[in-house]
């Protein structure tokens, strides 16, 4: 197996370009678990550790662009004010050893069903910046991932940062697993509250071939908001909306059974977390007047 170590980005583009069966690495959290266990043999590891350009987060016309190299640590000491979701799902990522190697750019290109950042970034508007040596491409998340661990990319692209606008309004990230800690989403789920377009983002994970959101949850809850005037009032939110909003979410799942749950337990408990975080939200919200 060759290693190769780029020092800049261009370097990196290049040598994906020469070498497409390349697999990237950074924090190889993922990866070396799948080569330790002899599940993944590739022709060649493509180190991005020395890239300093995937390292850095910055504000681009008032989206936070965050490098792929950026530390799940990072963004929770760093990002926690602009990107609260993110930041929540970041801090149910494996130990504190994991959280300063791993990163959220490894995360989308793992593309694991059950990966914790997902949910954060579906209910947020966000894109995924991809670039090979032919140019880039900014790629919805919706769109990103395309099957279990698969995603969007071409095999001479790599992941070089996702662009992400700060929801205008509180967001929530719920997470059940079989311990409190240092485990893989039995489900997952992440929401954001947009008063400025008076619409809701979600993002469901572990609990379908690839994360996903409950678009007709998000409609239903939005309008329903809307039509009773309460993105104006901050009332209360009824606990009728919250309960049917959950079977929305619940209704926009496909999970299977598998040693850490039945599809069963899933779908019961992503109608759980998205009523509990559909009200967690819309309290802070009240409270923010």
């Amino acid at each position: 197996m060759d290693f190769l170590s780029p020092s800049t980005w261009d370097d990196a583009l290049a040598a994906k370009a020469e070498s497409p069966g390349a697999v990237p690495i950074s924090g190889g959290t993922d990866v070396m678990v799948e080569l330790n266990f002899d599940r993944r043999r590739p022709d060649a590891l493509l180190d991005l550790t020395r890239v300093r350009e995937l390292q850095e987060w910055d504000l681009v016309d008032g989206r936070v662009r965050l490098g792929a190299g950026v530390s799940y640590s990072r963004v929770i000491t760093e990002l926690g004010d602009r990107l609260p979701g993110l930041a929540m799902a970041s801090r149910t990522v494996g130990s504190p050893q994991i959280r300063n190697r791993g990163t959220v750019g490894g995360n989308l290109g793992s593309a694991s069903p059950a990966g914790d950042a997902h949910p954060a970034l579906l209910a947020c508007e966000c894109e995924v910046e991809v670039e090979s040596v032919r140019g880039y491409r900014l790629i919805p998340i919706e769109t990103f991932f395309t099957g279990v661990k698969q995603h969007a990319l071409e095999p001479d692209e790599l992941i070089r940062a996702v662009l992400v606008t700060p929801p205008t309004g509180p967001q929530q990230f719920c997470k059940i697993g079989t311990r409190n800690a240092m485990v893989i989403a039995v489900c997952a789920f992440g929401l954001a509250l947009h008063p400025d377009s008076r619409t809701v983002g979600t993002g469901i994970g572990s609990a379908a071939p690839t994360p996903r959101r409950a678009a007709d949850a998000e409609r239903m809850l939005s309008e329903a908001l809307d039509d009773a005037g309460l993105w104006e009032s901050r009332g209360p939110l009824p606990a009728s909306l919250a309960h049917a909003f959950g079977e929305q979410v619940k209704a926009a799942a496909a999970p299977i059974s598998d040693v850490r749950g039945s599809a069963a337990y899933r779908l019961h408990a992503l109608a759980v977390m998205a009523r509990r975080a559909a009200t967690w939200a819309w309290d802070d919200y009240r409270k923010a007047a």
